[in-house]
């Protein structure tokens, strides 16, 4: 690929270079704002500080695309690549230090990526392949997770009232799916699905939930290798035998993060753009694409706005700069996505967004459960817009609260007025989402259905919201 960059210039190394913080307030506001004036000043990679540590931020979207394929195999995801980490410059205290020291599949490259992906692959497809039943069985939780959500939602306002669908429900509903993936189904399910939330939401007693989680995953991953049920970590054991418990553990450790708080932010980027955004979702959603109002929502606010870090092996020319080995480098996928060099095709009125977006990833590390993903965000986002006749953002676009971090872009909240559809009888437009939830038909449907929903109540009074 031939990219038009400036002659190199001679220049400090990272660390004497001046860097602005990447976490400020135009970042979190005006993030498309903030990533042109880096691009205005400093061409396709621009030195930035986080957190305390200076890092290259990479925004151009060829060169992004470049570091994700890695043709030449220069870029490396493992920590003793990280010249100023082996040297000891980097403070033990960094907040992004304990996820980068998780040792598992994200930062892992070679051949032991290629075996803990291939488990991860293999360990997906009867949840991914729409024709397994494993796969129907989801679709179907999915679709009453969500339907309880709402009803509790509504509960005591009548068909119209106020909610913030983030904490009441695009958040509390990938952490149940999650809990049903990894096959917390016996009596700690309820206590483990509070403990998923402490964990994402990052509070004062996040490290304690995470480490009763941890043991818990552990304890499944040891049942799984010695009896493998119909669960994720059951079809992860079966499939790759060599995996060792612990190595289990630390993969599957990765759902919460992966599938709770990515697809719950995707669920509210998605909702935020059909109903106040300019990307062209509402008209694709009014159309009955919903897949595709997930694809604009991907590509106009990616959940991660910036990957983890990265190294090179050896010095590498990028734009003006000279980025050398063992140098930390994120790539700004949601920057990229902003480059005139991916952007200048792309017409505002098109039917259709681009898939040529870098949302989940290229490569070696592209996203193995992007299938899963949209799945759960189509039904969820379907399930919203069948139940409820009305959305509409009770805060100005503008005056909406972000989560500050400098990995992951999504709201705090999303606050909305709404009034509830009345019950139909036909699917969404296009069959993209499934029909109404129908009145229990027996005693018992009725009994499984308020065991549900006694469920859903308890767990939103526990986050305080319900």
């Amino acid at each position: 690929m031939n990219h038009a960059t400036p002659r190199a210039e001679a220049h400090p190394p990272l660390e004497q270079l001046a860097v602005e913080p990447l976490i400020c307030r135009d970042y979190e506001q005006r993030p498309a704002f903030y990533y042109e004036r880096l691009r205005a000043a400093h061409g396709p990679v621009a030195p930035v500080d986080v957190l305390g540590v200076p890092i290259w931020l990479v925004i151009g979207y060829p060169q992004v695309l470049d570091v994700l394929r890695d043709p030449r195999d220069i870029w490396s995801k493992r920590l003793d690549n990280w010249r100023a980490y082996t040297e000891g410059r980097v403070p033990a205290d960094w907040p992004l230090m304990p996820a980068m020291q998780a040792d598992n599949s994200i930062f892992r490259d070679g051949a032991e990526l290629s075996r803990l992906r291939g488990a991860w692959i293999a360990g997906l497809r009867p949840f991914q392949e729409r024709g397994r039943p494993q796969a129907r069985e989801l679709e179907h939780a999915i679709s009453q997770y969500a339907d309880d959500l709402i009803t509790v939602l509504g509960e005591g306002s009548g068909r119209a009232g106020m909610a913030d669908l983030a904490a009441q429900y695009a958040r509390p509903l990938p952490l149940m799916i999650s809990n049903r993936l990894l096959g917390f189904t016996d009596g700690r399910g309820e206590e483990l699905l509070m403990d998923m939330w402490r964990l994402v939401d990052a509070g004062p007693d996040a490290a304690e939930a995470q480490a009763r989680l941890l043991a818990a995953v552990r304890d499944l991953c040891a049942r799984a290798k010695t009896n493998p049920g119909d669960d994720l970590p059951g079809h992860m054991a079966a499939a790759a035998p060599d995996l060792t418990v612990e190595e289990l553990t630390r993969e599957l450790f990765m759902v919460v993060a992966l599938i709770g708080d990515y697809c719950g932010t995707l669920i509210t980027g998605t909702v935020l753009e059909v109903i106040g955004g300019e990307s062209g979702a509402r008209d694709s959603l009014s159309a009955g694409l919903i897949q595709e109002a997930v694809n604009r929502a991907a590509l106009a606010s990616p959940p991660m706005a910036n990957l983890t870090l990265r190294f090179p092996r050896t010095d590498v020319r990028m734009g003006r700069y000279t980025i050398a080995a063992g140098d930390p480098v994120i790539l700004s996928v949601a920057a990229a996505h902003g480059d005139p060099a991916f952007t200048g095709g792309q017409t505002p009125d098109s039917v259709y967004s681009s898939r040529a977006h870098v949302a989940w990833g290229a490569g070696p590390h592209a996203c193995v459960a992007r299938d899963l993903a949209t799945t759960i965000t189509t039904i969820a986002v379907g399930r919203l817009f069948e139940r409820f006749s009305m959305l509409r953002l009770a805060l100005p676009p503008d005056q909406l609260p972000w989560r500050s971090s400098p990995l992951m872009r999504s709201l705090r909240s999303l606050p909305v007025h709404y009034e509830l559809a009345e019950r139909r009888t036909a699917p969404a437009s296009g069959g993209a989402a499934p029909t109404p939830p129908a009145e229990p038909r027996t005693e018992r449907e009725a009994q499984q259905q308020e065991a549900r929903l006694s469920l859903t109540r308890r767990f939103l009074r526990a986050l305080r919201i319900g």
